[in-house]
């Protein structure tokens, strides 16, 4: 599973990674979680507000800072 955080560098931006990190951590397994904060490479999906989370090519979250509970119940139902 291919985990990307969008997002410039703002400060919820970089919580998101390390909640991304914490989550991929609990259930295990060989995962990447990747910060993409190429402007350029954002707006290929499509996304206005930061951060995102995406998985595996699909937008799963924008604009708002998520636990790690949502990110474990997003990871699981995709």
């Amino acid at each position: 599973m291919k985990i990307e955080i969008l997002g410039t560098g703002c400060a919820k931006c970089k919580a998101l990674e390390k909640i991304a990190k914490e989550a991929i951590a609990q259930i295990g397994g060989f995962h990447s979680v990747e910060k993409v904060e190429d402007i350029m490479k954002i707006m290929e999906y499509s996304v206005v507000s930061t951060p995102a989370l995406v998985i595996d090519g699909e937008v799963k979250s924008t604009g708002k800072l998520l636990s790690v509970a949502e990110v474990l119940d997003i990871i699981e139902k995709r």
